[in-house]
């Protein structure tokens, strides 16, 4: 059942975001095939500290709508919770941006950005004991380094905080944007430098991309770590080749995430070599690597695993890996999530487990995965055709899968809590009136559960003429005969119990509404 968005009137442009893609061992955004124009008013990117992710107001104008998400399977045991996504596509009728989704693949929450913006890792994190929204939101080289700023925004979709990497000259990448219970938060740099290749077959006076791990504390935006892969991790490790063009700086390691490990020390995901890193949080010495041409580990039967995404820690010395098993140019081998047990002293290090789509979906590129409170796993397959979503029980059964039009991904997706509290007022949008629909429209709010429509002549008291099932934040109402020759319409949010969470101003019919925030 694919949920499209519809027309509409009164979307607005905040968030810069978008979805990146993985070529030759890097991932890269993959720009739309011809720009978005912007029909509304448009922040920036640069939105600061108390800025307000909340709908402009444009009457009578077309947006085009975000990727769809056309879900395939839906069965009970699934995890409570929303689906937070960036899907992209390089087809020009579809707009990118944040996504908020039930698991019908209705909207309740989005954001179209602009031209030549990007945004990843979307998601609820926890900030000041607080949840939170987050993203990563910039511009990326079609090598797929991102140069952008973390934002964070609270319930009101109020930005309360942005992180960026602070020494002049260096930018935060566009892979990962962990918050921590330090109050800090953990990033990605990536930082060219002049390098010597020949010995590796590139230019002499080529130029080596080093991956720079920070930790940047939020309140103060100092930066508490740093971390050279440069440092720590040969380039002779790799599982790439640097180009003999001395304009093509060679991205050997390519980190793509980081997390923090049971003992608080960290999880770095190396793809261009294949390998995990175990990496001291205070000295930043490599305590263990597994996997790659230098694992410290003895890898048992359906251990070894290549191109790796998104590695979690799930337990004492136990491990959570997107496996993509593959690249571009490899396709058919076909990715998966594995659970990894080590054994530090031992040296080994065994396959506790594996889940594989049952379509043996191969995601070449992007990808990860995230444990729901219930037990079952939430698996975003990456840049596969077309690119999927799906849900697992424990033991394996597949409970909710979804996919995205041909050659739309999302780097990474998640089923999640929110209660989001927009600060506007619902609208009602009536251009439509005299065709016999009107729209009920408010971008954010998760706790509709119906609208109530009512109507009045030109004078006299509004009164109930019906009800319509909440379908996404902009769903049609179609007028009962009653309301056909009303002069005023308004709309009221009801929840569950019935109860009124808030309503629309009044509205003559025959005008839209434009009042504004």
């Amino acid at each position: 059942m694919t949920h499209h968005l519809r027309t509409l009137t009164a979307l607005a442009v905040t968030a810069v975001l978008a979805v990146a893609s993985h070529t030759s061992g890097t991932d890269t955004v993959a720009a739309a095939a011809s720009p978005i124009t912007a029909r509304f008013p448009v922040h920036a990117g640069s939105a600061g500290t108390g800025s307000v992710l909340q709908p402009g107001d444009v009457t009578g104008t077309t947006v085009v709508e975000p990727p769809p998400a056309d879900v395939l399977v839906r069965r009970p045991g699934r995890a409570q919770g929303e689906l937070f996504v960036t899907a992209q596509s390089p087809e020009p009728n579809y707009a990118r941006g944040p996504q908020i989704m039930d698991d019908r693949g209705r909207p309740i929450w989005f954001r179209e950005v602009p031209d030549g913006y990007f945004a990843t890792d979307f998601r609820v994190q926890e900030y000041r004991g607080e949840k939170v929204l987050t993203w990563w939101e910039g511009k990326s080289t079609n090598t797929g380094t991102g140069s952008g700023t973390g934002y964070i925004a609270n319930e009101n979709y109020e930005i309360i905080a942005t992180v960026q990497t602070p020494d002049p000259g260096e930018v935060m990448d566009l892979h990962e944007f962990l918050l921590t219970e330090r109050g800090t938060a953990l990033i990605i740099s990536y930082q060219p430098k002049p390098y010597d290749l020949s010995e590796l077959g590139g230019p002499a006076n080529g130029t080596v991309v080093d991956n720079v791990v920070q930790e940047i504390d939020i309140a103060t935006g100092k930066k508490v770590m740093n971390w050279s892969a440069l440092e720590h991790v040969p380039l002779t490790h790799s599982d790439i080749r640097p180009s003999p063009d001395k304009n093509m700086a060679y991205d050997y390691l390519h980190v793509n995430s980081v997390d923090v490990d049971t003992d608080g020390n960290l999880l770095i995901s190396g793809n261009g070599a294949s390998t995990i890193y175990k990496v001291d949080r205070r000295t930043g010495e490599i305590i263990w690597r597994l996997g790659g041409r230098n694992s410290d580990f003895r890898l048992g039967v359906g251990v070894r695993f290549s191109w790796q995404h998104d590695v979690r820690a799930v337990g004492r010395n136990t491990y959570r890996v997107f496996d993509n098993a593959t690249r571009r140019g490899l396709e058919g081998y076909e990715s998966r999530v594995a659970w990894i047990k080590v054994d530090p002293e031992r040296g080994t290090a065994e396959l506790v487990r594996q889940q594989v789509h049952p379509e043996l979906v191969s995601g070449t590129m992007e990808g990860g995965s995230q444990q729901l409170d219930n037990g079952n796993t939430f698996v975003s397959w990456g840049v596969s055709s077309p690119g999927r979503m799906s849900e697992f029980s424990r033991d394996g059964r597949l409970l909710f899968d979804a996919a995205f039009p041909r050659s739309t991904s999302s780097y990474r997706a998640y089923r999640l809590a929110w209660e989001g509290r927009p600060l506007t007022d619902p609208r009602l949008l009536v251009e439509q009136a005299d065709e016999g629909v009107v729209r009920a429209n408010w971008n954010g709010a998760s706790n509709v559960a119906r609208w109530r429509l009512l109507a009045a002549g030109a004078e006299g008291n509004l009164k109930p003429v019906g009800t319509a099932a909440w379908d996404g934040f902009d769903t049609p109402i179609t007028l009962p005969a009653t309301a056909r020759d009303a002069d005023r319409l308004q709309v009221q949010a009801l929840d569950e119990r019935g109860k009124v969470i808030d309503s629309s101003p009044v509205t003559p019919v025959g005008a839209a509404s434009s009042d504004g925030n």
